[in-house]
């Protein structure tokens, strides 16, 4: 099965430009995601192109995560219905160090790899260009005409914030990018959530029209909840992926909590169980949904990946403990900070030791 075909099965392809799947039938392919530093820790829906990237290396493919740190000083308007607060540099760098520490978790660097994974932050390349260099050699190649057809550009002019220069030059800045990956890596694909596809075919083109080359391109569809919530989101905000943020407990326990449907179609995205496997876990699922051993699965997958099989043993243990068919909860087993983990947010009474 090729990985175009695979990714189609676990529902994680939404928009393909032509020829995209035969420039893997031919070559191995380099291809990159951007990661822009807006926090010191990605959050679960950064998960999507992390897997994207796994993807890709696992059929044999080179993966290449581009942090953001000149991107990151603009800020994207794709899905943003106002301008977003600009971050001092010392705050980016900050969360540039988490952000790179959290992908190298994920993805296989090992130089010896015929398609080791490659970490690159643009302000590597921003750095020396200054602004009118930057306009003549890129901007005159797209026109406004092109930048303003774009949806996410479109949105803010037609609100009532409207859309700064800053904020209006970022997809000029994101194509650039892969242009100068295209240029030095032999980069030829970019991948993104869906709400970026404006800004990745303004570089391929730019590559087209400054390079006179030819650059592909595929994004997956953004995550939705069955009920209509937001994704990624609980009572608390968002789950992040550092322990320090959500802990492996919580982290557990919110996809334990997903509803059939979404965990029927979250274990196809979030997890690299096969799909034979998958088939007969929903089948098992639907004959007992009390068992809930959909999501036990999905949660126990999800939770290994990103906490390690440890933290996700101590989790499960947590959660039988807390909630199994226990007759007596015996604390004393429990570890005490995940137990304070657990029990954050229950109403806490002092009492003093003489009403005991």
């Amino acid at each position: 099965m090729s990985l175009i075909q695979e990714l189609r099965l676990r529902g994680m392809i939404q928009d393909i430009m032509p020829g995209t799947e035969e420039l893997f039938e031919k070559e191995q392919v380099s291809g990159y995601i951007g990661f822009d530093p807006t926090s010191d820790s990605l959050h679960i829906g950064s998960l999507v192109p992390i897997l994207l990237l796994v993807h890709l290396q696992k059929a044999g493919h080179k993966p290449v995560a581009l942090l953001g740190g000149a991107t990151g000083m603009v800020g994207d308007p794709s899905g943003k219905s106002e301008e977003r607060n600009l971050l001092s540099e010392q705050t980016l760098q900050y969360n540039l160090a988490g952000v790179q520490k959290q992908l190298a978790r994920f993805l296989n660097f090992d130089k010896n790899l015929p398609n080791a994974a490659e970490m690159v932050n643009n302000y590597d390349w921003f750095k020396n260009f200054n602004f009118l260099d930057f306009i003549r050699d890129v901007g005159k190649h797209i026109t406004v005409n092109y930048m303003m057809a774009k949806d996410s550009v479109k949105k803010r002019i037609e609100g009532d914030t409207g859309i700064s220069y800053t904020e209006f030059a970022y997809q000029l800045m994101q194509g650039y990018d892969f242009y100068w990956l295209y240029q030095n890596k032999n980069c030829k694909l970019q991948m993104g959530g869906s709400d970026q596809w404006g800004n990745i075919t303004t570089g391929t083109e730019l590559i087209r029209r400054k390079a006179s080359g030819e650059a592909f391109a595929f994004t997956c569809p953004l995550i939705t909840k069955a009920d209509g919530g937001k994704f990624g989101k609980t009572e608390k905000g968002n789950v992040w992926l550092d322990a320090e943020k959500t802990s492996p407990f919580q982290f557990y326990q919110f996809w334990l909590n997903a509803a059939d449907a979404d965990a029927e179609k979250w274990i196809k995205i979030f997890t690299l169980i096969e799909k034979n496997e998958i088939d007969q876990l929903i089948q098992e699922h639907t004959k007992d949904r009390g068992a809930r051993i959909l999501q036990k699965k999905l949660a126990t997958a999800i939770t290994s990946f990103v906490h390690g099989e440890k933290e996700c043993e101590i989790a499960q243990q947590t959660t039988e403990q807390l909630f199994g068919k226990k007759d007596d909860i015996n604390f004393r087993e429990m570890d005490e900070a995940v137990l304070l983990q657990a029990m954050e947010g229950v109403p806490v009474h002092s009492i003093s030791s003489t009403q005991i």
